[in-house]
């Protein structure tokens, strides 16, 4: 360390709610699209993998790439406040063009907005809060930040189902200033104008001192060389988590689908009994993990939050594919709650995992290039990998439930593979670090 002191922990809880709260906002504004697929799908004719391809490729490409240049150079180099606020302002108001997009173009065209804007939050964050906080305390902040992402999803699962059941059929509607608005549109109208006001909200942070920073500055070919020469733990860690992250992205995108057309159950009751379950499974494992995670570290094991990926993995094998065939809705939305439990455990640990062995100067970039290949992977695929079984194997748009239990029987046991053999680079780096 260089010896700065590390922030009041009032200003360090206070960061990591403002932080939090855009992330909630990012995902309401990321997830929307899920509630919407039947009244997209049948005023602009498409199927379910185009459908996965908005929610997916067209989000993830950009949030990825943009992420790691210039964004990641900005977060390492600059004020990662500006930084973060800048973003939450894009996607928000991005998120309102959705609203006048009436072509599959269009909309692919304004999701690639809403990813450029949220590539600014994600790791520009992780680098900020591991300034606020200290490792021992590292976990519970990450994963407190991250309950933004179940919130969020709950929040425009409950928010867009109700306002589905009353605007998919409704005629097209004259607005003025806006002309012809139609009824799926009128969410991502309703949506996107708050955000502005939560970036009004990131700029009354206050930029953290860098830990152990040098005044230096570091060029991204160390970032690449420090990947190169750890990469015993960073391939392993970055894959691991994207497997999980694939599955998570195809029960979440495509759970509520499930519902309605396995169990004929309309958007009002999945809004109101899968959203909470949401809000509430997913916060609640997140938290859990990281929690569990300082716990573990704080009694000296050196792979800590890896073991909280493993276990995750494992146990959510199993659970996942059972929530999927289960034969009634009441059974399936009772095993949704340990799915989601589970498969938000090892997110808030496998990030402060992340910031514990990379160099500060390279955090942001670093985390940036761990969010590319888990977005990729992760959000651009894991919708669409459920959807297209469904479509071309099963040649069932019914059949979805299946097409996400075949993504779990895959993805699941390889993730659990892969953090098996991150364990010992882990404690093994971390030791260099020490040195």
């Amino acid at each position: 360390m260089n010896g700065n002191a590390w922030p009041p922990a009032s200003q360090a809880r206070y960061a990591v709610i403002v932080l939090m709260v855009a992330y909630l906002f990012s995902y309401v504004d990321r997830q929307i699209l899920s509630m919407l697929v039947s009244p997209i799908k049948a005023d602009l004719g498409l199927s379910d993998t185009e459908i996965s391809l908005l929610h997916g490729l067209a989000f993830a490409l950009f949030y990825t790439v943009f992420g790691i240049w210039p964004i990641g150079t900005w977060a390492d180099r600059g004020n990662r406040r500006n930084v973060i606020a800048g973003g939450v302002f894009l996607w928000s108001l991005m998120t309102a063009v959705c609203g006048r997009m009436t072509s599959f173009a269009g909309l692919f065209a304004a999701r690639v907005g809403v990813g450029i804007g949220e590539a600014a939050l994600t790791p520009t964050a992780y680098s900020m809060l591991a300034d606020y906080y200290p490792p021992e305390r590292r976990g519970r902040a990450l994963g407190l930040f991250s309950m933004g992402v179940y919130f969020g999803i709950g929040v425009a699962i409950m928010v867009t189902g109700a306002l589905v059941q009353y605007i998919s059929t409704l005629p097209p509607v004259e607005v003025p200033l806006l002309g012809e608005v139609r009824g799926w549109q009128i969410p991502f109208l309703l949506v996107g104008p708050p955000g502005v006001l939560v970036a009004l909200w990131v700029m009354t942070l206050r930029e953290p001192p860098r830990q152990g920073a040098t005044t230096e500055r570091r060029g991204f070919d160390e970032v690449l060389a420090h990947l190169r020469t750890h990469r015993s733990f960073y391939f392993n860690l970055f894959f691991g988590v994207s497997c999980l992250t694939l599955l998570f992205n195809g029960i979440a995108f495509w759970f509520p689908a499930h519902l309605m057309r396995s169990f004929g159950v309309d958007p009002l009751f999945v809004a109101f009994t899968y959203g909470p379950i949401m809000f509430v499974a997913g916060a609640a494992g997140i938290l859990t993990g990281g929690i569990l995670a300082d716990r573990w570290r704080a009694k000296g094991d050196q792979q800590a939050e890896i073991k909280v990926g493993l276990l995750s993995a494992l146990c959510l094998w199993p659970v996942s594919i059972a929530t999927f065939q289960a034969g009634d809705v009441l059974v399936a939305l009772a095993l949704a709650a340990p799915t989601l439990f589970l498969s938000s455990f090892p997110f808030g640990a496998a990030s402060s995992a992340l910031q514990l062995v990379t160099p500060n100067a390279l955090r942001a970039r670093m985390s940036a290039i761990y969010l590319l290949v888990i977005n990729i992977i992760g959000i651009g695929l894991g919708a669409t990998a459920a959807s297209a079984i469904s479509d071309y194997v099963f040649a069932d748009e019914a059949r979805i439930g299946d097409g996400v239990s075949v993504v779990a029987l895959v993805s699941a046991p390889l993730a659990a593979l892969l953090f098996w053999r991150c364990r010992g680079a882990f404690a093994t780096l971390q030791g260099a670090s020490e040195r």
